[in-house]
């Protein structure tokens, strides 16, 4: 079915002037110039708007960067920090400002938005944002128009109604033997001298509002649609007021593209057991603002960040009350009085309206933690997110470090010349450049993280779970610097080998790094065996505890095809509760469940590898009377030397009440049988009621019911002798003390 709509899809944004009044904020140094907060401030003098640049960037794994402007003012002075739409709630969280020469801050400003449903309430066509042709037609209804294109010519008069109606085009049906149908739409004019029309709403048609208002209404309904798409800049400006010149500082969080890391590796021509990693951050700058010689860091950790929507004017939703009004009285008559008293009769209607007590919701955020708070905002941070304090170093933390902060950073040995400088925090690590970094908006950039020789081997990596040969590299991080997670390319003998990709590798740890499949080597399981010997038996409080040592043995061949030697590591599964392996076998390498050994195989040549463990197993059997379990006692007896003896009376107890629980069963069945004779017996005597021959079904019915009773008796006997011998295999079991151990019985 083919269906024909017009509709209208566009949203709008329509900017209002919004203020926020922050309190007087000072460094420590200025506190004797503040002035109380209460007190009325002059508005700072109008003059030129100054730009106020980026000069910190740190940048997280979870999307979101911190970002600190800075520069000096003097005397009462506008600054200006320009950013992207998407940035203004994460702004407006955590926008922090500071002037540091006794100054203060007189405000914020900058353009917000009204939302579009808001702004299409103030129109009275009662459109959304999104409507159809038929929404169109039908906030017109009851206007006057022009209608031309119509046969017949021109029409005017009031719009009445927009209809549509479903048409079969031609015979013809589809393959499901549906008609083809069309969906067309009339609109209903009614002419000034009371004819009504109905036209077909057609492209050649045209329906113009004769209503001068009506049409200014459209207009602006179209024109809040198409301010929508207008997407500029936020412009955020800040009164700074004071005398002099000052440094100030502007820092918050915003929504970020994540950074990512990658590795190159390359191995020298003349192997010496180590290869050269270098490390490379892609760093996108997205925001409203150019990067120009910032300080740069990069931390890999995730601190927990969310959005509010500060940024979008909030409407609640008020509940609506009725107007509480008197009920009307109905003309009544009343009888006359009797005596003293005259009663009189009315209806009234007493409506009692209560309103739901509205709770306010509030989020309340609780700090807990023993570390100081800088003013990065962040517990443990110091000096990482540092900017806003005063110091004595380069940098703006407070203390005397280097230009990324005071006191908490290290150097490291892992990069030449001290070009990153690395700090762990937390479960966080940062790479902070000590070289500015320019990068402007709208434009991404590579930067250096990482250059040094680490020792790294080559092996072939095999295991069952991957059965494909996998070259790889078995890196060693032995410098100071955690290699974040990423992508990673090798190079060998100057050509591109493969990549792949790691995960975090922090100081001192060792990690195998896949890149490229092994056509060369071959590796299979020859051999695979297993056996189970008896160590240890004990029976104690109803319960049969066997323990055995098994052992597995696994053997591995693997075949090189190369011209050249291969270091095969192969990977086994390694069984734990106990298990170990064999004297005489030692891992290269240990994992929480598999084992690595490595295996030299000569070019076009085959080695073998004997995996052996053994560990103990045990077996639990309860002993009850619930269940028949003779036939395992009696193999427990065969296994174990010296057992029959303690075992054979509760076998014998298990036989008696086994065949106690068989004679039952056929006694029932009699039991059965005995009824059925007893009611059978009494329905035939009951249909002969007092014929001659009813007699000898008598007969038959007391000799049915004397075996019935007889029967019965017997089952409740034999019930009696299986809860007696029950009761005493109970006992026997609780009795029952065995221990047997394989070392002494070999003395």
């Amino acid at each position: 079915m083919r269906r024909a709509f017009l509709v209208f899809s566009l949203a709008v944004i329509f900017p209002i002037g919004f203020t926020i009044a922050l309190a007087a904020q000072t460094t420590p140094g200025s506190a004797a110039k503040a002035r109380p907060a209460a007190v009325a401030e002059p508005t700072a003098a109008s003059g030129a708007v100054k730009d106020l640049p980026v000069r910190k960037v740190v940048l997280y794994k979870n999307g979101v960067g911190y970002f600190e402007h800075a520069g000096t003012v003097n005397g009462n002075q506008k600054v200006a920090i320009d950013f992207t739409s998407p940035q203004l709630n994460d702004v407006l969280q955590s926008l922090t400002v500071l002037d540091l020469g006794g100054g203060r801050i007189g405000g914020v400003n900058y353009n917000s938005t009204t939302p579009l449903a808001e702004q299409l309430k103030s129109l009275s066509l009662g459109m959304d944002d999104d409507p159809t042709s038929t929404e169109l037609f039908q906030a017109l209804r009851g206007q006057r128009v022009e209608v031309t294109g119509a046969p017949g010519g021109a029409i005017t008069g009031r719009l009445m109604a927009i209809e549509s109606r479903t048409e079969k085009i031609g015979a013809s049906a589809d393959e499901a033997g549906n008609a083809n149908t069309i969906d067309k739409y009339f609109l209903t004019v009614v002419a000034g001298n009371g004819a009504v029309r109905v036209i077909e709403l057609t492209p050649q048609l045209s329906v113009r509002p004769l209503d001068a208002s009506l049409q200014g209404q459209v207009d602006r309904y179209l024109e809040l649609l198409s301010t929508t798409h207008a997407n500029g800049l936020r412009h955020l400006t800040l009164n700074a007021i004071g005398q002099g010149q000052r440094d100030l500082r502007v820092s918050y969080i915003s929504e970020v593209p994540v950074w990512k890391s990658t590795y190159r590796m390359v191995f020298p021509r003349e192997a010496n057991g180590k290869a050269i990693l270098q490390g490379w951050a892609v760093v996108d700058n997205t925001v409203g603002s150019d990067w120009d010689n910032v300080q740069l860091s990069l931390v890999a950790g995730a601190p927990q960040s969310f959005i509010q929507p500060l940024s979008q004017p909030l409407y609640i939703e008020r509940q609506e009350i009725p107007i509480a009004t008197e009920a009307q009285l109905t003309p009544q008559t009343h009888q006359a009085a009797e005596g003293k008293t005259v009663h009189v009769q009315s209806e009234m209607m007493n409506n009692q309206l209560t309103a739901p007590a509205r709770v306010p919701h509030s989020i309340v955020m609780e700090r807990k933690s023993n570390a100081p708070v800088s003013s990065f905002g962040v517990a443990g941070m110091e000096g990482v997110g540092g900017g806003l304090g005063s110091g004595t170093g380069n940098g703006y933390g407070p203390g005397s470090g280097g230009n990324v902060g005071g006191g908490v950073y290290r150097p490291t040995d892992a990069v030449s010349e001290g070009d990153v400088a690395t700090n762990a925090f937390d479960d966080f690590f940062e790479y902070a450049l000590t070289q500015p970094v320019t990068i402007h908006k709208n434009e991404s950039a590579m930067v250096p993280i990482l250059q040094q020789e680490l020792p790294a081997q080559h092996v072939t990596l095999w295991s069952e779970r991957q059965p494909t040969p996998l070259r790889a590299v078995w890196l060693e991080n032995a410098s100071k610097l955690t290699l974040d997670s990423g992508s990673f390319s090798i190079f060998e003998s100057g050509e591109f080998a493969g990549e792949g990709l790691l995960d975090p590798i922090h100081p001192g740890e060792k990690r195998l790094l896949s890149y490229a499949a092994d056509q060369a080597v071959r590796v299979r399981i020859t051999e695979r065996s297993s056996g189970r010997t008896l160590h240890h038996v004990s029976i104690g409080r109803g319960s049969v505890v066997e323990t055995h040592m098994d052992e597995a043995t696994v053997t591995y061949t693997a075949a090189n095809s190369a011209d050249v030697d291969r270091a095969v590591l192969i990977e086994t599964p390694r069984r734990n509760s106990g298990w170990t392996l064999d004297d005489g076998l030692k891992p290269d390498e240990t994992a929480a469940d598999i084992y690595r050994f490595k295996v030299p195989v000569a070019a076009h040549s085959t080695a073998k590898l004997e995996v052996r463990q053994h560990g103990p197993e045990q077996v639990r059997v309860q002993l009850n009377t619930a269940q028949n379990q003779t036939d395992y006692l009696l193999d427990l007896a065969k296994r174990l030397p010296n057992a029959l003896d303690a075992l054979k009376p509760v076998i014998d107890a298990q036989t008696t009440i086994a065949k106690l629980n068989w004679s039952i069963a056929e006694s029932k069945k009699n039991e059965e049988t005995a009824s059925a004779d007893e009611a059978r017996a009494r329905e035939n005597l009951t249909a002969l009621k007092a014929n001659e021959a009813a007699r000898r079904f008598v007969d038959e019915l007391n000799h049915a019911e004397d075996t019935l009773q007889a029967a019965r008796k017997y089952t409740a006997d034999l019930d009696a002798q299986k809860q007696t011998a029950m009761e005493k295999l109970d006992a026997l079991i609780a009795g029952l003390s065995f221990d047997w151990d394989v070392t002494a019985a070999s003395k």
